[in-house]
């Protein structure tokens, strides 16, 4: 007889550098779960050390010591949302630190360089007085960022406040990232940078290679103080399949 063809698990996995949600397959073993766990922590399936916590249980089981070639995941009883915890048995020196952005090579134009470019964005802008470039712009400027300005002040906005952008009927909650200018978007005033709990935004918290706030892939999104409820809202977690990546 062969085994029940059983629906992928949709867990949660921590590790030192990020929590995240991915499709596991029941009949996956220990050590296949090992390998496909290394491209999503960075830890080499001989450095981790695993266990798991069952949604609403405090107490965490250990799955150290067990026969990983012949131990399914389909044995331990796992439900949507076990939050898998994956740890770096490795000493800090050999571990990689992939928040340290400052080893990370890159390369910065200086501005008076940037400035003297006749293809830019920046360039076109200026013959075509356009945003800032405007002549008549000023005052429009000065008059819409604080009319924006008061709306973010009735409303509560504050970087770190947990938020809902748009309707209850089109809802998607995140958390406020940025308030301030962002000279890229050509309508002016104040934008609220917000960090969705989904992936479903618009970019990753940059705008024309310019930095704001760190979103991850697909999970930012600039809104007008209008479009932004400031409350106590849960983070909402991911339940079609089709928005879910398998590890």
């Amino acid at each position: 007889m062969s085994a029940p063809n059983l629906k992928d698990i949709v867990i949660l996995v921590k590790s030192e550098n990020a929590v995240t949600e991915r499709r596991v397959t029941p009949s996956w073993s220990l050590f296949t779960l090992k390998m496909k766990l290394e491209p999503v922590t960075g830890i080499p399936p001989l450095a981790q050390k695993l266990s798991y916590q069952l949604p609403d249980d405090t107490n965490i089981t250990s799955l150290e010591g067990l026969n990983e070639d012949s131990i399914l995941i389909s044995s331990l009883g796992w439900q949507v949302y076990t939050k898998l915890i994956v740890e770096d048995t490795r000493p800090p020196a050999l571990r990689d630190n992939f928040l340290d952005l400052s080893q990370v090579e890159k390369y910065e134009m200086p501005e008076e360089d940037y400035a003297k470019l006749s293809d830019s964005v920046l360039a076109w802008k200026k013959r075509n007085q356009l945003g800032r470039f405007d002549p008549r712009n000023t005052e429009a400027t000065v008059n819409k960022r604080s009319e924006d300005q008061n709306d973010i002040d009735e409303r509560g906005i504050k970087v770190g406040a947990r938020c809902m952008v748009g309707d209850s009927a089109a809802e998607r909650r995140g958390e406020v990232a940025y308030v301030g200018q962002v000279d890229a978007i050509p309508q002016g005033g104040v934008w609220i940078g917000v960090r969705l709990d989904e992936p479903t935004g618009k970019n990753d918290g940059t705008i024309d290679g310019k930095f704001f706030f760190d979103a991850g892939q697909s999970r930012g999104i600039f809104v007008r103080p209008s479009r932004v409820t400031i409350g106590e809202y849960p983070p909402n977690l991911l339940e079609e399949d089709d928005l879910l990546e398998e590890i």
